[in-house]
């Protein structure tokens, strides 16, 4: 009898533990969500008036108080719109220099040649933050193109229910976590600046470049421009872009095979030779300073990077 009870005691006890930290990772994400979903909440309260916050969430976009691009090279420029990181231009030209000195530091330590130097701190102060930008910019995409349907069907659901097109777009800049809900948010707070619905939605294409929103973004200016029924349009733009990213679903899984073809043969040379180096350091140490293995090697370096080239044409399919 007394196996029993202290049986029962260790499962409530279990179960008690376990209740507890559901409740806590619940709290946890449930805060996490709202912290995302709040970002524009934020800028907000920290400025008075539509017209600060205005500037302020396009001074973030890096965008000019008029929201203009501002005076950068222009691939640059809508690079770091698209990435919707906040934009502080001292803050990353520090992170630039410093990435820029530990990696000729680096390269330095490696080759012990202060020529090659250059060339390291090159790619780690100017090559890695693009990459980074372009990483940053072509996931926040794929998330935008899977909320975009979903913010379409909640101002459907608004205009059905009687609401103006600026109230159902405001709706989803509060309930749509980012990247929409931070981009519907910038249109609705527009509208109330004094833009139009088609200027408001203009900006927002330039904003996100994204297809599926110009393809909103068209939508509107042609309801704007001859006019109808903008809840039908929507409703069919929903179903349009819901079609369009089971494409890309379908493209990408038919493409899987030629990707991860080109993941294996890019990566299998520098996997070769680190190992080879690893196991037998004179294999090449002993004929490195060789000029004709130096050039054999950079010629082979052009033509793996020629072969990248081919196989990314051939698997880069685009809707």
């Amino acid at each position: 009898m007394g196996a029993d009870w202290k049986t029962l005691f260790l499962v409530l006890v279990a179960a008690a533990v376990f209740t507890a930290a559901q409740a806590a990772i619940g709290l946890m994400t449930t805060a996490t969500e709202r912290r995302k979903l709040n970002q524009r909440l934020k800028v907000a309260d920290k400025v008075d008036g539509i017209s600060a916050l205005v500037i302020e969430l396009r001074k973030q976009r890096g965008l000019t108080a008029s929201g203009e691009r501002a005076g950068r090279l222009q691939w640059l420029s809508k690079l770091i719109v698209a990435s919707g990181l906040p934009y502080d231009q001292k803050k990353w030209l520090t992170y630039a220099v410093l990435s820029a000195a530990i990696g000729a530091a680096g390269v330095f330590a490696l080759s012990h040649n202060l020529l090659f130097a250059p060339a390291g701190a090159l790619v780690t102060g100017v090559g890695l933050p693009i990459f980074y930008l372009r990483f940053v910019a072509a996931r926040r995409a794929k998330k935008l193109g899977f909320q975009l349907p979903q913010a379409l069907e909640i101002i459907v659901r608004s205009l059905e229910a009687g609401h103006p097109v600026p109230t159902a777009i405001a709706l989803v800049g509060r309930e749509m976590s980012d990247p929409v809900g931070s981009e519907f948010g910038m249109a609705a707070d527009e509208i109330a600046y004094g833009a139009t619905l088609a200027q408001a939605v203009e900006r927002m294409s330039e904003r996100c470049q994204h297809p599926d929103v110009d393809l909103f973004a068209a939508t509107v200016r042609l309801q704007e421009r001859a006019g109808g029924n903008l809840t039908g349009l929507l409703k069919l733009n929903a179903a349009t872009v819901r079609d369009r990213h089971k494409m890309r679903l379908k493209i990408k899984a038919a493409s899987a095979e030629g990707r991860a073809s080109a993941m294996i043969l890019t990566s299998a040379p520098f996997v070769a030779f680190g190992l080879i180096n690893v196991t037998n350091p004179h294999f090449y140490g002993d004929v490195s300073h060789e000029p004709m293995v130096r050039y054999g090697l950079i010629g082979l370096l052009g033509w793996l990077g020629v072969g990248n080239l081919v196989m990314r044409k051939m698997i880069d399919m685009r809707l």
